[in-house]
């Protein structure tokens, strides 16, 4: 017979809106809740929700919730006798779950054994060739010569993917397309996965080029009965990030569904898995699946399976943990309609997604889907963790019904001040290939240039409302603010959309009329009312555009103003009172300025080093990523501020070129 391990009091060993999820299953079933939370994270809203919080760490915050110790002693303090470890940090930490143990407390998840069986590429895969599941062909061996690795690679047969044994979420992954490249992509990913992992080891398998990602959930708990609740499709990824998930998958019948869900449930069982954990599948236009890795924990996408079958993951995890059976058998695992989920991240498209902190002006998420979230009443986004701040998720009778909601739910969502990747998302799902269900891995590389493009029309309407308000014009005509449009004279403006320079004049045209020329087109306005903004909450304008009468939202922080406009956020910079040489687009100056909050991880030049334009020059990390910051002219060095491990705020000068004196 099983052993039971009841539990009354819950510790989260993690933060943001997957601390929130577990923490609203827990109170609903009755358990008390602990958070922890780190000094950058003290007035975070899993803190304030939680019935409990211990601080456990200060100078360094994304490492505080890697401190199993800290973490062991505040689940004592706190009485807590049992611990969901989220996922990130230390969801799928062996040593941690032996911790736990030890200490007698109750890890939600699997054994240390099973964590252990599938937390190394090259171990899992020799783990599922064994137990039947097929695998894509590759080298996993110990050898990590690279001699021996680059002859590994040449048997499997370019094009391959080199991949961190100890990997995850795209870190320590490159795909090589011919042997002449092969050694630099080893030496980048193995340096990637030395400073993610601490573990430089690789494997290489056979790429399978424009793939399905599809992954079976799996269910288990310790009376030996493994379930599989479908599957989901995640193959719109970044950078080998996912961006867009969806449960069912469209590439996926019954058929194919009940081998797929099969073989989960076999390598599950071949390792003894007990709680939440999924498996995932490269599955070819043929038909074919392949092993990739499997996730011993709960996924950041769970709630799309929770949306077609009905059931609560975190709630099944907290049976299968206590001990109890599972209350389903695999007869009654149902799926109904569709459901899509998009990651919101903060981070920039249109400087090749560079990661972005500071605080929201406003944050307004649709109240019309389900959104997981961390932010609260001060909206925040700190340089030291992910960059996902929310998921949208929708749920309709066909995938068409969810297509639809969650494109308008993102356009009902107000988020201002900072860059997102809001826009890039609804143009993602209003694509005509995503829309007919042949998205596949490569679909973001393929058609990047079409969904990150301006919308010309949007952008011209955005400039003219902006001009407008930034003239500080109420519905009626009163001058409320700023600068006046009392007289017909047109007044110019300069300002920048989205960083894109647009030359605007707007005059008034009638009794709460207005005409503004932008780079030569006219749009027409007619204010009809303008709420003020409050703090934290956007202000509000309707307003005829060119006859449509439009409701508009805005934030304003000084000389930017932020609209939220047409379903999409814009930010508009007030250029015209810069100097000259300012107001365009200026050529470099030679001062290298961080381009967001982050830490240092490599200084790549030296004071009195002679440089050309491009000369990378210094790597900043945040939010899991890395960006090189690189020389905008050719000269000398002549400072250098910063050493490796520092942290520095976005705009802070890095380095310091100065250029060679003209010629007399």
């Amino acid at each position: 017979m099983a052993e039971p391990t009841p539990f009354s009091t819950i510790l989260i060993a993690n933060r943001g809106e997957i601390a929130r999820r577990v923490i609203r299953t827990a109170r609903r079933l009755g358990y008390r809740t602990v958070a922890v939370y780190s000094d950058a994270d003290a007035g975070a809203a899993h803190v304030r929700e939680a019935d409990r919080a211990v601080r456990i760490g200060e100078a360094a915050p994304a490492a505080s919730y890697l401190k199993i110790d800290a973490i062991i002693a505040a689940a004592k303090a706190s009485g807590a006798d049992a611990i969901h470890p989220g996922y990130g940090f230390l969801a799928e930490n062996a040593a941690f779950a032996s911790a736990c143990a030890e200490a007698g407390i109750v890890f939600i998840g699997p054994s240390p054994a099973a964590i252990i069986a599938m937390g190394d590429k090259a171990g899992a895969k020799r783990v599922m060739e064994a137990a039947g599941v097929p695998c894509v062909p590759g080298y996993q061996g110990e050898d990590q010569d690279e001699a021996r690795l680059a002859a590994e690679a040449g048997r499997i047969g370019f094009p391959v993917m080199i991949k961190a044994t100890a990997g995850g979420g795209g870190r320590g992954m490159r795909l090589v397309e011919n042997a002449a490249d092969f050694p630099a992509a080893l030496k980048s990913a193995r340096s990637e996965a030395q400073s993610a992992f601490g573990n430089p080891d690789v494997i290489i398998e056979k790429a399978i080029l424009s793939p399905r990602h599809v992954e079976i959930q799996v269910i288990a708990d310790r009376h030996g009965n493994v379930l599989h609740l479908g599957e989901r499709d995640c193959s719109v990824q970044r950078r080998h990030q996912k961006v867009i998930e969806e449960a069912p998958s469209p590439a996926v019948d019954e058929d194919l569904r009940a081998r797929m869900g099969e073989t989960a449930v076999q390598a599950a069982r071949a390792i003894g898995y007990e709680g939440a954990g999924t498996l995932e599948f490269l599955l070819d236009a043929r038909g074919r699946y392949y092993f990739m890795e499997m996730n011993t924990r709960l996924q950041v996408e769970h709630p799309v399976t929770e949306a077609v079958t009905g059931l609560d993951l975190v709630e099944l995890q907290l049976i299968a943990a206590s001990g109890a059976a599972l209350p389903i058998t695999q007869a009654q695992v149902q799926v109904r309609g569709h459901a899509i989920e998009v990651r919101l991240c903060a981070e920039d498209p249109a400087k090749g997604f560079m990661p972005q902190s500071g605080r929201f002006r406003a944050w307004e998420p649709t109240a019309a889907l389900r959104v997981d979230h961390a932010l609260g009443g001060d909206p925040e986004i700190s340089p030291y963790y992910d960059s996902m701040i929310a998921k949208v998720i929708a749920h309709g009778a066909s995938r068409a019904d969810a297509c639809r909601k969650l494109i308008h739910g993102l356009e009902d969502t107000v988020a201002l001040g900072i860059a997102t990747n809001q826009g890039f998302l609804a143009a993602c799902l209003a694509h005509p290939v995503f829309a007919a269900g042949q998205a596949t891995t490569a679909f973001i590389g393929t058609h990047g240039d079409e969904l990150l493009a301006r919308d010309a029309l949007a952008d011209r309407r955005a400039a003219a409302v902006a001009a407008l308000l930034l003239h500080g014009i109420a519905g009626d005509g009163r001058k409320v603010a700023g600068r006046s449009l009392a007289h017909t004279l047109p007044v110019p403006v300069l300002l920048a959309i989205d960083g894109t320079a647009a030359a605007v004049s707007i005059a008034r045209s009638g009794p709460g009329q207005f005409t503004a020329e932008v780079d030569g087109e006219t749009v027409a306005l007619a204010p009809v009312e303008l709420v003020p903004e409050a703090d934290g909450v956007a202000g509000a304008l309707v307003a005829a555009i060119d006859g449509t009468t439009t409701r508009l939202r805005f934030a304003r922080d000084g000389h930017v103003l932020h609209l939220h406009l047409d379903g999409r956020p814009v930010r508009i910079d007030d250029r015209s009172f810069e100097p000259a040489h300012r107001a365009g687009e200026a050529a470099g100056d030679g001062r290298i300025r961080a381009a967001m909050n982050g830490r240092v991880v490599a200084v790549l030049a030296a004071i009195g080093d002679e440089v050309e334009p491009g000369r990378p020059l210094v790597t900043l990390e945040a939010m899991k990523m890395e960006h090189v910051h690189k020389a905008d002219l050719a000269g000398r060095i002549t400072a250098v501020t910063v050493g490796e491990g520092d942290q520095v705020g976005a705009g802070q000068i890095l380095v310091e070129i100065e250029a060679p004196a003209a010629a007399g």
